[in-house]
C-alpha cells in the first residue's frame, strides 16, 4: 500500500527517477491503478521533469500483494509509478518493467500498451 511519504521509482522515461507520494486521491492508502500526487525527489538532467516538480502519477507496482479473484496474489520487488497528465495519458513515451493487469480494468490502456510485460 502506498501512503503519504512513501517513496516510489519512476517507471517511465519522463525524466524523474524517484518520487515521494504526498497525497493519494480518493482514499487513504493507494494500490495498483490509483492516482497519486507526488513530488520528484531525483531527476535526470536536461529532461522536462525537474527535481521538486509536483506531478500526478499512477501506481503500477507495489511490494504489498494484490489479490485477484482467482486467488492469486501478485507482488513486485519495488514500488513504482508512471507520471501522467491531468487527462490520464502518460507523459513519457516508454514504460519500464512489468505492470499488473489491473491497470487495464481501470482504463489506463495507453500505459498497458507501452509496457513490455503485463502480468
Amino acid at each position: 500500500m502506498i501512503q503519504t511519504l512513501s517513496w516510489l521509482n519512476a517507471a517511465d522515461n519522463s525524466g524523474a527517477k524517484k518520487l515521494m507520494c504526498i497525497r493519494v486521491l480518493g482514499t487513504k492508502e493507494g494500490s495498483i491503478g490509483d492516482i497519486i500526487i507526488a513530488v520528484v525527489k531525483d531527476a535526470i538532467p536536461n529532461m522536462p521533469t525537474k527535481k521538486s516538480d509536483i506531478v500526478r502519477a499512477v501506481i503500477v507496482r507495489t511490494t504489498k500483494g494484490v489479490k485477484r479473484e482467482n486467488g492469486i496474489v501478485i507482488k513486485f520487488d519495488d514500488n513504482a509509478a508512471v507520471i501522467v497528465s491531468k487527462e490520464g495519458s502518460p507523459r513519457g513515451t516508454r514504460v519500464f518493467g512489468p505492470i499488473a493487469r489491473e491497470l487495464r480494468d481501470k482504463n489506463f490502456t495507453k500505459i498497458v500498451s507501452l509496457a513490455p510485460e503485463v502480468i
